[in-house]
């Protein structure tokens, strides 16, 4: 939790205008979050220019109803239930930070309970969006979800024996 008591310094030391992650949270590679779903981004992250201006306040995934949905990083289960008819559950990770995954069609997770990253918080609906708040303001959570990336090998032809792929890495694109 030492990366996010550094994104609350970050915040409590006055910055002006919009909050870089990248640049208010030092992480290092195992620092990177776990997808919450494998879909693409349908919406990214747009921060708003006042409180009650458009924008889209988290990350939008274009999925299929009822895919499952993970915990993108350790914490403690702060709410789960429904607001105006769609389920959210928000993830409490320490110092002042939230993770809330929203518009589940299911919620595997209760209030007070612990998750870990990768754990199952739930399931899809026809839409989903991931959000990070520290207080009331919504930061881009964007450059802290990590990316599988397959080294590419070679696969012999000549009927030599095989070799085992490299192992997957993930890396996320907040400064290694």
């Amino acid at each position: 939790m030492i990366a996010a008591a550094s994104l609350v310094l970050a915040l409590t030391m006055g910055a002006v205008g919009p909050v870089d992650v990248t640049s208010a949270l030092p992480l290092r590679r195992a620092d990177c979050w776990t997808a919450p779903v494998i879909a693409p981004v349908a919406d990214p992250f747009r921060e708003p220019p006042c409180r009650w201006c458009p924008g889209n306040r988290g990350i939008e995934y274009g999925v299929v109803p009822g895919q499952t949905v993970v915990a993108a990083v350790a914490g403690t289960v702060s709410f789960a239930g429904v607001v105006a008819g769609q389920a959210f559950v928000t993830v409490d990770i320490g110092g002042g930070l939230r993770v809330t995954y929203g518009r589940l069609g299911n919620v595997g997770v209760g209030a007070g309970q612990q998750v870990a990253a990768g754990s199952v918080i739930g399931t899809t609906s026809e839409t989903f969006i991931l959000t990070l708040r520290d207080g009331d303001r919504y930061l881009d959570p964007g450059p802290l979800i990590g990316v599988r990336r397959a080294r590419p090998h070679l696969i012999p032809t000549d009927g030599s024996p095989r070799r085992a792929a490299p192992p997957v890495r993930i890396t996320c694109s907040a400064p290694v």
